[in-house]
């Protein structure tokens, strides 16, 4: 096991009527925005719940943050927070909410131009304080430090990562989720078996408790996943697999283990070439990455075929097709395909997409940097 050093210091209130326990955890004088997304809040009665727990504070609300938070719409959060002098902010959605209200809080304080902190490395010294309340399981955003936004007029889909804008709380509230389309539940599902896999199916570290931890996640999607199309008011399934994606990515797992993340890499910019949702990108790649990265990966491979899919019998090699396999097919019976031509792009614009990898840095991926554009490209037409 590596060294490494952990903190995560976001409180969690997890279960049924926490919404209102946000009362206890925001400052009773601050002047608060609430962020949200479509509206789908207003219709379920989550936003009523929250303004009744914020009380007599002042707060402003801003709406219509989309999937893939865009960066101008974020813009007109932040001038919206400078003219209410916003100094805490309240996410109430899922993980697009959380990273754009994360965005929100860094560049409200940011002295530059914000679209540094996204594609110049600009240093977040500080950002205003942040909370969330969680209505979709799938990025872990809700504990982490890290945030994707996307600039839709230059076709950008960026990263950027400080602990100036972990969470001060999460409300995680599995109720929450009953309403959600199945295919936002599919995706959150495979969200989190997607960034499980990134820190997890590497090559060996001696990390048995990081190992295990992932596997008991990966099982636990695997197993629920299904169960929640089936009953999309099944609070104990909802309850496990909310509590499953936050630890897939709140620094557990990647704690002093090798981590890849080239998966997410191509399928951020399949996003941005495609507009596919992040999560439907995510199914296409990465059955076609390891099956290209086999040899590598080779150990992990068969651990995780043994130990997630129950995969004993035959050739080691006929043991990594079936996990592969079986990869495939649990995507594809959570309804996500996983070819691009399953979502109509039978002709993708591969070189549109290797030309934003090329343009951001993304040519040398991986675990071992081994995931060259040559390597993306051969991925990339295996999954078509």
């Amino acid at each position: 096991m590596n060294n490494f050093n952990l903190y995560a210091p976001t409180r969690i209130l997890f279960g049924k009527g926490q919404i209102a326990a946000i009362s206890q955890h925001v400052p009773a004088g601050a002047r608060v925005m609430v962020t949200y997304g479509g509206g789908s809040i207003l219709r379920n009665g989550v936003l009523d719940q929250v303004r009744q727990a914020l009380g007599e504070r002042l707060v402003a609300e801003f709406g219509g943050i989309e999937p893939n938070p865009d960066y101008a719409t974020l813009m007109r959060a932040v001038e919206t927070g400078r003219a209410q002098h916003v100094d805490f902010l309240l996410a109430v959605g899922g993980g697009s909410v959380a990273d754009g209200s994360k965005f929100i809080a860094a560049a409200l304080h940011y002295r530059g131009e914000p679209w540094d902190i996204l594609s110049a490395g600009g240093k977040v010294e500080s950002a205003v304080p942040l909370g969330v309340v969680l209505t979709l399981a799938a990025t872990g955003s809700e504990m982490n430090a890290g945030a994707v936004i996307s600039r839709r007029e230059t076709g950008d889909k960026l990263f950027f990562s400080s602990e100036a804008v972990l969470p001060r709380f999460a409300v995680l509230d599995p109720s929450t989720m009953f309403s959600l389309p199945q295919r936002q539940t599919a995706n959150g599902v495979v969200d989190a078996f997607v960034h499980t896999i990134e820190q997890y199916l590497t090559y060996p570290a001696n990390a048995k408790v990081q190992d295990r931890m992932a596997e008991g996640l990966l099982l636990t999607l695997v197993e629920e996943g299904p169960r929640l199309l089936a009953a999309p008011e099944d609070y104990e399934a909802r309850a496990n697999v909310m509590w499953a994606a936050t630890m897939a990515l709140n620094g557990y797992l990647g704690a002093g283990v090798p981590q890849d993340w080239s998966t997410h890499m191509l399928g951020h910019e399949i996003t941005a070439v495609h507009g596919l949702d992040h999560a439907q990108t995510l199914a296409i790649v990465l059955p076609a990455m390891l099956a290209a990265r086999r040899a590598p990966k080779r150990a992990k491979l068969l651990q995780y075929a043994e130990r997630v899919w129950g995969l004993r019998e035959g050739s080691e090699d006929a043991r990594i097709d079936a996990a592969i396999d079986a990869t495939r097919a649990f995507f594809e019976r959570m309804g996500v395909p996983t070819r691009l031509s399953g979502h109509g792009i039978r002709e993708p614009r591969l070189e549109a997409i290797l030309g934003k990898l090329e343009a951001h840095g993304m040519t040398a991926l991986g675990e071992r940097d081994e995931v060259t554009l040559d390597v993306s490209r051969a991925v990339l037409e295996a999954a078509v």
